[in-house]
């Protein structure tokens, strides 16, 4: 009898694998467990050989007798099926593999031990978010400057400037390894330099006048919110590091013997790791805190779980709460305050006071400074620094010293 849908769907699996043939070399292999294969019998070059059409119900009778045909056609034409369709799945592979979204992770991933986990978050977002979902399956030599742009500029149509540019940036590298590694023949985010609107820079708000430092000093001393986060807002000023890199501090990088905060490079902007002298004012916050937060990872937990660290808005809003608006002062600002005062106010070497703020400093050769560089100057200015914080917090008179590094301010 013919093999029908019918007898398909009402056919048992036996304890014997069993086969169902259509005809012309097609049959349907059923399994003891209940799979059902479509196979198809052939000879070629004298020997018999078998190749699978799919598995039923993904592929019904009718789609197994096109397959069939297909195969049959091949034969025909002195091909052999089973070479073809090697053929085609690894031009499918490869196909896969040359798409904007193989070529985008592929590149990321060889990054990741350069790049800090927030760049690479950051980095993520953008390709999830703005460019993967119109461009992810495209084969990467086949989009064109014109496809690119538009995709950016829906993002530009947000009103997220800053953010198309980013996402430009990132094609580009893209593109430029799918280039090196053969998969693209030209760079299309090269073409596009100058179709998006500038980016329009905004600086994070900052206090840098030494009277008015010592009133935020004083209103950070007054704050009524919860010891942790008291705690973060004193010690901004002090190791005026990234607010991500603050928030995030971990115990285990602290050494509070050495009075030393080793921040590894993962968490790192510049992708390395970077050493935060610290002062006795420092020591004598963490220590206090350590009581309270020590038991677990996070220096600064959040208020919710010390599984993770307090959220990224935290100090901002504590300082909104003192009454700072959010163009008068930042988290950010903190790093701001200390540059320009240790320069135009105590004096310190630019290079020093760089290389603190974890900047890429480099010597008169060129060569990029290792996190111990100056490590004694730049512990001997993170004193003076928090020195000279009491002396603005205690509002004493405020007199523009040039100390210098070899300098102590007197109490």
């Amino acid at each position: 009898m013919p093999l029908t849908n019918t007898g398909i769907r009402n056919a048992k699996p036996t304890n014997k694998p069993q086969k169902l043939f259509y005809g012309s070399g097609l049959f349907l292999l059923i399994s003891p467990s209940g799979g059902k294969w479509w196979r198809l019998k052939y000879r070629y070059g004298g020997k018999e050989k078998l190749i699978s059409l799919g598995t039923y119900p993904n592929i019904g009778l009718k789609d197994a007798r096109e397959r069939r045909d297909e195969a049959r056609k091949l034969l025909a034409n002195n091909e052999d099926p089973s070479a073809s369709r090697k053929k085609e799945i690894h031009k499918a592979r490869l196909d896969a593999a040359t798409t904007f979204q193989s070529v985008a992770i592929e590149w990321l991933e060889k990054q990741s031990r350069k790049q800090s986990e927030a760049t690479q978050r950051k980095l993520k977002l953008i390709l999830n978010n703005d460019l993967l979902p119109w461009l992810g399956k495209r084969p990467l030599k086949e989009i064109k400057p014109l496809e690119l742009l538009t995709t950016i500029q829906k993002i530009e149509r947000r009103g997220a400037n800053q953010l198309a540019h980013s996402a430009l940036r990132l094609s580009s590298k893209v593109f430029q390894y799918g280039v090196i590694t053969g998969r693209a023949e030209h760079n299309s985010a090269a073409d596009l330099r100058g179709a998006l609107e500038p980016v329009v820079v905004t600086h994070h708000a900052a206090i840098t006048e030494p009277k008015q430092v010592g009133e935020l000093l004083r209103a950070i001393e007054g704050y009524t919110g919860t010891f942790t986060v008291k705690c973060a807002l004193q010690l901004s000023p002090m190791v005026f590091t990234r607010p991500g890199e603050l928030r995030n501090a971990e115990w285990s990088e602290f050494n509070l013997d050495k009075a030393e905060w080793n921040i590894p490079a993962g968490r790192m902007k510049m992708g390395t790791s970077h050493l935060v002298p610290l002062s006795k004012q420092a020591l004598e916050i963490l220590l206090e805190l350590h009581l309270l937060t020590g038991y677990g990872s996070y220096v600064f937990p959040s208020i919710r779980t010390d599984k993770r660290p307090m959220s990224d808005n935290t100090v901002n809003a504590a300082l909104r709460r003192l009454g700072f608006a959010k163009d008068e002062m930042s988290g950010h600002g903190f790093r701001a305050m200390a540059r320009t005062i240790l320069d135009e106010v105590l004096g310190f070497r630019p290079d020093y006071i760089e290389h603190q703020l974890a900047h890429a400093v480099r010597d008169p050769n060129g060569r990029a400074y290792n996190r111990t560089t100056h490590l004694s100057e730049r512990c001997k200015m993170m004193q003076a620094w928090s020195d000279y914080l009491d002396i603005l917090r205690t509002g004493a008179e405020v007199i523009p010293l040039h100390v210098g590094a070899n300098t102590k301010i007197l109490p």
